[in-house]
């Protein structure tokens, strides 16, 4: 999800990072606990309903569940899709790359992250694409700094991408994120110029997601459920994200998991 709905950054006070950290921190076990049923014959739409039900049972709420009408709680999207995949009962199988990206609310306040698996035996190319786009968002969490813009993100990510031969998504965006889903900044994956007036000052929360792609970076979006967008040219897409806050020391990464991929991790 990427539609930025407020327009003035949010600068949280101390006690409000509380309440955000701990919306990363029960997202992050919300990955952990769909982690191990990610795999070969288990469609989507199970998926879903896991992620439903364990957000329910500790009292809180989807994020994405009727969000601007989309139909589930979290979005899936497997292969040449790049976002906004909506969970559906194709069982995975092996050789696919799906991206499990989920959003929940916590005392008001949202976590958001995104993390794409391997299903059984995918092929080295697949293989590769992934672990660039996972190292591609660290290569952006390190480039972000206190103070600095948000231009130093996307001409970090773009210039590893290209690199690696890949291309990076224009179309969607990381945003800033608290106490509403998408606001600013904006946080695009190449370098814009516009991006150079957007500051990141301690207190800011926002997400990167990097989406690559291993052919044109352009996407179409589907005509009938106007939500999952796909590659152009029907190329794999990867992406990963992160809920980050920037301190005094640098960005605080709020969304890790206990049993994921951390960062030098090699897939």
């Amino acid at each position: 999800m990427s539609l930025l709905t407020k327009k003035i950054p949010l600068y949280l006070s101390p006690e409000e990072r509380e309440g955000l950290q701990a919306a990363g921190r029960f997202n992050a076990s919300l990955m952990d606990y769909l982690r191990p049923h990610v795999a070969e014959g288990m469609s989507t739409e199970k998926l879903d309903r896991l992620a439903y039900v364990y957000t329910m049972d500790h009292g809180h709420t989807p994020a994405c569940l009727n969000y601007k009408g989309y139909p589930k709680t979290i979005c899936t999207s497997v292969n040449e899709v790049v976002c906004h995949g909506i969970p559906n009962t194709r069982p995975l199988k092996s050789g696919d790359i799906v991206n499990v990206d989920i959003t929940t609310i916590v005392n008001g306040w949202y976590g958001d992250q995104s993390e794409t698996f391997l299903v059984g035996e995918v092929s080295d190319a697949a293989r590769r694409l992934v672990q660039t786009t996972f190292d591609a968002l660290f290569v952006g969490i390190h480039a972000a700094r206190p103070g600095g813009t948000v231009t130093e993100i996307g001409r970090a990510i773009q210039a590893f991408a290209a690199q690696a031969g890949y291309s990076v998504v224009r179309e969607y965006q990381g945003h800033g994120i608290g106490r509403d889903f998408h606001q600013e900044p904006g946080i695009p994956h190449y370098p814009q110029l516009t991006s150079n007036r957007d500051l990141l000052r301690p207190g800011t929360c926002f997400t990167i997601e990097p989406m690559l792609n291993m052919g044109t970076w352009e996407t179409k979006l589907d005509k009938k459920d106007k939500w999952t967008v796909r590659t152009k040219d029907g190329a794999l897409s990867a992406q990963f994200e992160h809920t980050l806050l920037m301190t005094d020391a640098g960005p605080e990464i709020l969304t890790l998991t206990q049993h994921g991929p951390q960062e030098g991790h090699r897939f």
